[in-house]
């Protein structure tokens, strides 16, 4: 972070740090700045005499804080204006906080170069730098994420790239999101968002990243090795067997289920932290495409949500 003021140390030394301020530090020394400024920059358009008007820095530590508190353009303005923790975290002073118009032209800039999936290509090369990359097997699932079904807006209408969905006896109407995640550490490694009608089983061949022998996914994939795409695919399915199958094979089934919950605490870990830590219960935008750069990029980050002990305490080493 930038180095406090007089002011800001003043008032710091005055009360007890704030969930929100040992976040973000904890979220400071873990994010691949670097990383992420050389995946940007090139793509960064300078004001006059070629200096950019605000630093990128400032502008992606900006981003990354909406995604995580779930602030809207004008609500990350006030809250610059507001809270000296944000604008220390941003690098910026009292006297020059960028306007909510900046904000928003800022995440256009991302969703024009398609710049999301590069974040989280990014963050998973440094997690893999630092021995936390994929290792031989990956558990698939998906989760509803709600829209608005409100037609209370300028065209009178719902969300024409959100789809209705029926599951349990309840319908549902928003968008699919679908992960591949790393059975040994948890981490994802890939994301797809779909509309909500969206059968899990059709979009297994974009969450697996082809060097895994086993493929893991629970009871709503059945007969996903049978399709198409996978003829040939080298690999083990594990897929869950539907409850009603559990009886017939008695005590033997409770390994079974024992084993099925822990990989359903691991693959259902990223979903929890998206909704949360990071609060994102529902669509924010309408489309897919500005929700899919979303959701992607807060999935990269919950990443180094769930990974941040290793990365700031190290591997078996306890945490002070």
């Amino acid at each position: 972070m930038k180095q406090m003021t007089f002011a800001d140390a003043e008032h710091a030394g005055k009360r007890k740090q704030t969930r929100k301020e040992l976040f973000l530090i904890e979220m400071d020394r873990v994010v691949p700045w670097e990383g992420l400024i050389a995946l940007i920059e090139p793509h960064y358009p300078r004001g006059e005499g070629g200096r950019p008007a605000y630093p990128l820095m400032a502008m992606l530590r900006i981003h990354l804080m909406q995604n995580w508190f779930g602030y809207s353009d004008p609500a990350m303005e006030e809250a610059l204006h507001a809270t000296t923790i944000l604008r220390q975290f941003s690098g910026l002073s009292l006297e020059r906080i960028l306007d909510e118009t900046t904000i928003l032209n800022f995440l256009r800039l991302l969703e024009k170069q398609e710049l999301a999936t590069g974040i989280l290509g990014v963050i998973n090369g440094y997690l893999g730098d630092l021995g936390l990359s994929l290792r031989q097997g990956t558990i698939v699932d998906a989760t509803l994420i709600h829209a608005p079904t409100s037609t209370n807006n300028k065209d009178s209408k719902r969300d024409a790239e959100m789809h209705q969905t029926k599951k349990v006896n309840q319908y549902y109407f928003g968008a699919k999101a679908h992960i591949g995640v790393d059975d040994d550490s948890g981490l994802l490694h890939s994301v797809v968002v779909t509309a909500a009608n969206v059968a899990d089983a059709t979009q297994v061949d974009k969450l697996i990243h082809g060097a895994e022998n086993v493929v893991c996914a629970d009871a709503g994939y059945t007969g996903v090795e049978k399709r198409k795409e996978h003829a040939g695919r080298q690999v083990i399915w594990q897929v869950a067997a539907r409850r009603s199958t559990y009886k017939k094979h008695g005590k033997r089934s409770e390994l079974y289920k024992a084993i099925r919950k822990i990989e359903r605490a691991k693959v259902e870990h990223p979903f929890r932290v998206i909704n949360r830590q990071f609060g994102y219960t529902k669509v924010r935008f309408r489309g897919l495409v500005k929700n899919t750069a979303q959701m992607v990029t807060l999935f990269a980050l919950s990443n180094l949500w769930m990974a941040r002990r290793h990365l700031l305490y190290g591997a078996g080493e306890v945490r002070p």
